[in-house]
């Protein structure tokens, strides 16, 4: 059963997907569903012996192009709506072990048009109003497959942390006739504190409200709202900036670093949306080599995150981390 419950008092839909809860959990390497298919070895999801970049619908999605009905019948209160939508996963590599760190600039270059494409595909669909490019990494994020993949999720409706980002993006846009990011931007490349790294066209920074202690958000320098617009030197420069990135992460403390990689563009509903500023945002879960941040009661119950680390020195470890810059990069 897949469908969507409305809570009148989050305002807010609650996806219930009942056949989830026998997706694949952790096989071992030889029976990993998202490795190619090796001759006279166990069939995969990719029935190729070797493959560059791959995507197909998962078997276990959240959304579904044909939904059944609903379980209960919902009603003013509470209404209830099939779950139309499509969940892909995007395999980044034939590999069973790897990550964006660990891949050639080249293949994150292909990867990042593969996320163009996906997003125009999916959200030229008339039922899709928002496109969802994510990462879920490491163990400790909930991983189920350790295979190097990403997932996009195409929703029936505007999540809600979208939705905020673009009220508060429409309401400055309207007041001011400018882009909160792009102001928000400049403030942070003049005062350098919590630059992480940069390039022609991008900038990678700890926020100013970090809710995690090492998040990092990505940003264009070009206004821009989504993949759709990115030009072509903008797109391998992003993918330059992701393997910066990844890779100081993974020379933060001597390990893969966990993360959940968020793409935040704007959403496919044919409206109009000037103010909105494309960008991509981490949240790794440690604090600390041995310690976790966990969103316990403020954070989960009240919705107020807590950090106990300052941004600016946070991004001050990890600008002295290698790479410092993308023209440190081999151009593979």
């Amino acid at each position: 059963m897949s469908e969507l419950r409305w809570n009148p008092l989050s305002r807010e839909w609650v996806v219930t997907a009942t056949h989830r809860q026998e997706r694949t959990y952790k096989p071992p390497a030889d029976f990993c569903p998202l490795c190619p298919t090796r001759p006279g070895a166990f069939p995969t999801e990719v029935p190729e012996p070797t493959y560059d970049i791959v995507v197909f619908e998962n078997k276990f999605p959240s959304f579904l192009r044909q939904p059944p009905e609903p379980a209960v019948a919902g009603d003013e209160l509470t209404p209830v709506a099939p779950s139309d939508g499509i969940c892909e996963v995007v395999l980044y590599s034939p590999e069973h072990k790897g990550s964006l760190a660990q891949s050639p600039l080249s293949r994150l270059r292909r990867l990042v048009k593969v996320w163009t494409d996906r997003y125009r595909e999916l959200g030229s669909r008339s039922f899709v109003r928002y496109v969802l490019i994510f990462e879920n990494k490491g163990d400790v994020i909930g991983v189920t497959l350790e295979h190097p993949h990403g997932q996009i999720y195409a929703f029936p409706f505007i999540p809600p942390r979208p939705a905020t980002e673009l009220a508060a993006s429409a309401d400055y846009w309207h007041q001011h006739g400018r882009c909160l990011l792009c102001d928000l931007l400049r403030r942070d490349l003049a005062d350098g504190r919590r630059i992480v790294a940069t390039s022609d066209h991008f900038v990678a920074l700890i926020p100013f409200a970090a809710r995690y202690p090492y998040e990092v958000h990505i940003l264009p320098r070009r206004h821009f709202g989504s993949l759709a617009e990115i030009q072509e030197q903008e797109s391998d420069d992003l993918a330059a900036m992701l393997k910066v990135v990844t890779q100081k992460y993974d020379n933060l403390f001597g390990f893969s670093l966990p993360y959940m990689m968020i793409m935040h563009q704007t959403p496919t509903d044919g409206e109009p949306h000037p103010g909105y500023h494309f960008h991509v945002e981490f949240y790794p879960p440690h604090r600390t080599a041995t310690k976790l941040k966990y969103l316990a009661g403020c954070e989960s119950g009240a919705g107020t995150f807590i950090n106990d680390t300052l941004p600016e020195e946070k991004a001050a470890e990890l600008r002295e981390l290698f790479p410092h810059s993308v023209a440190e990069l081999p151009d593979e």
